[in-house]
C-alpha cells in the first residue's frame, strides 16, 4: 500500500508537534510495511498512491484536498485542532467544515477531540478513527540527566519547558508563575515570534535560560527530560503535547494544561493547571516539585502511546478506505 502525505505549505518553516506527528507516523508506517510518499509539488505522485493523508486544517488546505478527491483518491485528514471560545473566531470555520465534509475519514488525536469536532460540525460519527499520538520506542532506554547538565553547564535544579516560543505555549505566564520560587526555568524550542520571546526573556532575566532548539531525536533532549525536577507545559490547549508525552516516557513529573485532551492521555498521573491563571500554574508547579518521582506514568505511556501503536491504527484506517494492503 502506498499513501501520500501532505500538509499546509509553510508548516515546516517553524515545525511543531503536528510536523513531528507527520514525520514520526511516516517512519513507523514504513517500518510496518506501508510506503509513504511526501507530496512533491514539482513531481505530483497522485497516480502512484492508494490514498491521501493530509495533516492539519489550516486555511488554504482545501484546494489540495479537493483536487485529491477529484482524482478519485480516498482522503484522510488529521485535523490537529482544538476549538475554544478564545480561538474560534480566528479559525477558517467554513473551510474546516468543508475539509472535514469531503474527507473519507477524520483522524483526531483523541476521543475528546473527536467528540468536540462531532458536536461542533454535526459530522457523521462513522467518519472518525481516533489515532493517538505517540513517542519513539527509543524512550524505553533511559538517558542519564547528567549528559544534558554537563553539555549546557546546568548545575542547579531546573524546571523544563520544551515548545515553540509563542503565546499558545504560554511561557510568559509560566515565567510569571515561577518568579520567586528559587529554581531555574529552562526553555528549549524554536522562536516562532521574536517579540514574544523577547518579552519572556525580559520578564525572566534572572532565572530563565533559553538554550535554543535541541534536535528531536537527540539524546540531549531525552537527557533534559530525565534531568528536570518537573516538566511544565501550561499551553492554552494541547492534544496532548508531544513534548509532554516524551517527558512522561523519560520519567519526568508533569504539570500540563487542563485544556485539550491531556487528561485522556495522562489520567490521574499528572498535575493539571488552568492556563489562564498564573496563580494556578504556580500552585501546580509547587505541588509537583514537592512530589517524588515514580515510574507509573512512564510505564503507562510506553505501553499505550508509541508511534508503532499509531501506525497500526493508521494502517487499519487506510485499509478501510483503500480496501487493500
Amino acid at each position: 500500500m502506498r499513501i501520500l502525505f501532505n500538509t499546509y505549505s509553510v508548516a515546516f518553516d517553524c515545525p511543531g508537534g503536528g510536523e513531528v506527528q507527520l514525520i514520526k507516523s511516516r517512519e513507523a508506517l514504513e517500518r510496518a510495511g506501508v510506503q509513504v510518499l511526501l507530496y512533491d509539488i514539482w513531481h505530483p505522485q497522485f497516480d502512484k498512491v492508494d490514498a491521501v493523508h493530509y495533516f492539519s486544517v489550516q486555511g488554504g488546505s482545501s484546494s489540495f484536498c479537493a483536487y485529491a478527491k477529484q482524482r478519485g483518491l480516498p482522503l484522510l485528514i488529521s485535523p490537529i485542532i482544538w476549538l475554544t471560545e478564545e480561538n474560534v473566531h480566528e479559525m477558517p470555520l467554513a473551510e474546516i467544515r468543508y475539509l472535514l465534509g469531503i474527507s473519507d475519514l477524520i483522524l483526531p488525536n483523541s476521543k475528546t477531540e473527536a467528540d468536540q469536532l462531532f458536536n461542533f460540525f454535526s459530522l457523521d460519527p462513522g467518519k472518525f478513527v481516533v489515532t493517538h499520538n505517540g513517542i519513539d520506542e527509543t524512550f524505553s532506554e533511559r538517558v542519564p540527566g547528567d549528559l544534558f547538565k554537563e553539555h549546557f553547564g546546568q548545575k542547579e535544579p531546573f524546571v523544563l519547558n520544551v515548545a515553540n516560543l509563542e503565546s499558545r505555549k504560554n511561557q510568559l505566564a509560566l515565567i510569571r508563575a515561577m518568579r520567586g520560587l528559587g529554581i531555574d526555568l529552562v526553555l528549549l524550542g524554536n522562536v516562532r515570534f521574536s517579540s514574544y520571546f523577547e518579552e519572556c526573556m525580559k520578564e525572566g532575566a534572572d532565572f530563565v535560560r533559553y538554550l535554543g532548539y535541541v534536535d528531536h531525536d537527540s539524546d540531549l533532549l531525552k537527557s533534559a527530560y530525565a534531568a528536570c525536577e518537573t516538566f511544565v507545559l501550561p499551553s492554552t490547549l494541547e492534544t496532548p503535547g508531544l513534548a509532554a508525552l516524551e517527558a512522561a516516557a523519560s520519567g519526568a513529573k508533569l504539570v500540563v494544561t487542563s485544556v485539550g485532551s491531556t487528561q485522556e492521555y495522562f489520567k490521574d498521573m499528572a498535575t493539571y493547571v488552568d492556563p489562564r491563571s498564573v496563580l494556578d500554574i504556580r500552585q501546580g508547579v509547587v505541588k509537583s516539585l514537592k512530589e517524588p518521582k515514580n515510574d507509573w506514568l512512564r510505564s503507562y505511556v510506553l505501553e499505550n502511546f508509541t508511534w508503532n501503536h499509531t501506525a497500526a491504527r493508521l494502517t487499519e484506517a487506510y485499509i478501510q478506505v483503500a480496501g487493500k494492503l
